[in-house]
């Protein structure tokens, strides 16, 4: 029976995949700060900047899984 093959762990396509996620989050942070020009609550501008801010760490944390993954691929 065919479900009782495990899944093969293809990492081949990671490094592209995290790129995407990349590229998908800067995009996300731009379109925020472009719409922080149309508000004028000041509650509505903290939450964008706080989630710009996560953002920002989600950016470093997808940047250290791509070097980890291409040393990975390298190996």
């Amino acid at each position: 029976m065919a479900w009782d093959k495990p899944n093969l762990d293809d990492r081949s396509d990671n490094v592209e995949k995290l790129q995407g996620m990349v590229q998908h989050t800067i995009e996300n942070m731009e379109k925020a700060e472009e719409s922080m020009a149309f508000t004028d609550s000041e509650e509505q501008l903290q939450s964008i900047k706080d989630k710009n801010e996560r953002r920002r760490e989600s950016l470093q944390a997808f940047r250290n899984e791509i070097q980890d993954e291409a040393h990975q691929t390298e190996q």
